[in-house]
């Protein structure tokens, strides 16, 4: 990298304590070393390049005034930048334009090696100064290998860096954005198909078969609200329709079927389409040979009478109101015959929950930020749900 881009750096990120003058040579912290009387890419409206040492000695004098820092510059030799330049030059330095007219990106004209050797000149190279001609273990000291090694350090220019590979012409990052986004939508859609294709088929394997390839085919008894048994057809679990709990019909699938919590709003940006009447879940992340599904619903209104025989679970806001015209007395009944939850972040208050402890529910906490926390959650609301499911199919 030029010493003129480091220099920047240093400046912008506030680090110019950490470049430090050792003989002739700047070292900014360990990461470059260039030679103090380096000519940059900085050129000045007189016409001249501004050197490495000129830059750094005027970028850490910055609070003195301009005639003060010319005036202690020339007790150490040093030239300075004329007052024509000083605003650029620290806009620049200080990262607040990205480029001026005054820069020109090119090769130094030499580059002095280290221990106070003479400058070595390219151009030379032509001029018959041959290896032969040198002996490079004469006044070394021991360091010629680590002498050359900063030596070629100094010398390398790279031509790409993380920042100007991502600037490619006639390339569209957005577009490509576009494509991935489609390929995941067709790709999701195509797993939903094959899901439902599976429930289909799994259903004619338990009509046609059923104990031959391991499956119960016997028609279940129905559930007569206070009898003991689930009725016909896919299970059915309730949530609420209101925007103010945790699982809505929106998220459910996600947070049972992959375990990730995704809050309710985000998942509305991005659905396409009206919202969903049904959704079925299946637990994914088992090791069952005979995966269960389920129907997610959240108009309890729009259920049958026969219906409600098949619903075996709901999620509870907490408020009473939720159970109105249900087929039940009260949320004691409710509870003998639905397994019930309640979602919470675990950081809420305990006054959220204050109403469903009273409840026989089975009360569900996450985080809010920590979402590598979400499978255990869900797994929570599985067991519950299949421990529940197996004692209704013993009684």
């Amino acid at each position: 990298m030029d010493p003129l881009s480091v220099l920047r750096d240093f400046t912008t990120r506030n680090e110019l304590s950490q470049i430090v003058r050792v003989g002739d040579h700047y070292r900014f912290a360990n990461s470059y070393t260039f030679p103090c009387s380096i000519e940059t890419a900085y050129r000045s409206k007189q016409g001249n390049l501004y050197t490495l040492e000129t830059l750094v000695y005027f970028v850490t004098n910055l609070n003195s005034k301009h005639h003060d820092y010319i005036r202690i510059a020339g007790t150490h030799k040093i030239p300075a930048v004329t007052f024509l330049d000083r605003k650029p030059l620290i806009d620049y330095l200080h990262g607040k334009i990205e480029s001026t007219d005054a820069i020109e990106f090119v090769a130094p004209q030499s580059v002095s090696k280290y221990s106070g050797f003479d400058e070595y000149r390219p151009e030379e190279a032509n001029l018959g100064v041959m290896e032969s001609d040198i002996d490079l273990n004469e006044g070394f000291g021991g360091r010629v290998i680590e002498d050359g090694v900063m030596l070629v350090r100094e010398i390398e220019r790279p031509f790409k860096d993380r920042e100007s590979l991502l600037q490619c012409r006639n390339r569209d990052f957005y577009s490509v954005l576009v494509a991935a986004t489609k390929r995941n939508e067709e790709r999701e859609r195509s797993e939903m198909q094959q899901r439902k294709d599976g429930l289909v088929a799994k259903s004619r394997i338990e009509r046609r078969y059923g104990d031959e390839v391991g499956f119960d085919a016997t028609p279940k008894a129905k559930m007569h609200l206070k009898g003991s048994k689930i009725g016909e057809g896919v299970p059915i679990i309730l949530v609420p329709s209101a925007s103010q709990t945790l699982i809505t019909i929106y998220n459910v699938k996600e947070f049972l079927e992959d375990g990730v919590y995704i809050p309710t709003d985000v998942k509305v940006k991005q659905m396409k389409g009206a919202k969903p009447e049904c959704v079925t879940v299946q637990k994914k992340f088992s090791r069952d040979r005979v995966v269960t599904a389920y129907e997610v619903r959240d108009k309890p209104s729009a259920l049958k009478a026969e219906d409600w025989d098949r619903v075996v679970a709901c999620f509870v806001l907490g408020k009473e109101w939720q159970f109105k015209d249900w087929p039940f007395k009260d949320h004691v009944e409710i509870f003998n015959n639905l397994v019930g939850f309640y979602m919470r972040f675990e950081d809420d208050s305990v006054e959220s929950a204050k109403t469903a402890k009273q409840w026989n529910v089975k009360i569900i906490s996450i985080s809010k930020n920590k979402r590598h926390q979400d499978r255990a959650a869900a797994l929570d609301v599985w067991d519950r749900l299949e421990e529940f499911m197996r004692s209704r199919s013993r009684s």
